[in-house]
């Protein structure tokens, strides 16, 4: 079963309203917000670490950067990092590389939202390709992953203070 067949079951079993879409190919959270015709910041892009605990999804919005320091600082670890390509591959076969969805139940993995995605009321995420792409209201994402919820992104236009 492909990550998408396993994200669209997982959504139906669960009983979620969602809308699955298509768009051309797209590879950056850039290219998939304007082939969705959405706003980059209700887009949620799913990057993946590595922790003392193991791997985890760290979900932003794709107008936003992750702060591997603020996400380290919640985590309670200052060695976090971000997994390899190769990790990526290892741990989603079935997925195309950077187009995991911010599922982690269907991965066994923890989640944790950043809290200005945590803040809209719809989002929309990859859903294991770069061409398809799934919409729901963040209340129903929430009550299916149960992510953390935590400060550890920042806009890419603004400057990061360091």
């Amino acid at each position: 079963m492909t990550t998408l067949e396993r994200c669209l079951d997982f959504l139906d079993r669960s009983r979620a309203w969602y809308a699955h879409t298509k768009h051309p190919l797209a590879f950056t959270a850039a290219e998939v917000a304007s082939a969705e015709h959405l706003s980059p910041h209700k887009l949620a892009k799913t990057v993946v670490y590595a922790s003392a605990q193991g791997y985890g999804l760290a979900v932003l919005p794709a107008d936003c950067l992750i702060d591997m320091q603020q996400l380290g600082a919640f985590l309670n670890d200052p060695a976090i990092r971000l997994a390899s390509e190769q990790e990526l591959g290892q741990l989603f076969p079935e997925c195309d590389l950077g187009a995991m969805p911010p599922i982690g139940n269907l991965f066994h993995l923890p989640v944790i939202v950043d809290t200005s995605l945590a803040e809209q009321e719809f989002i929309a995420f990859n859903a294991g390709t770069h061409l398809d792409v799934v919409h729901m209201g963040y209340g129903d994402y929430d009550r299916l992953v149960d992510p953390a919820v935590g400060k550890f992104a920042f806009a890419a236009i603004e400057q990061k203070l360091t």
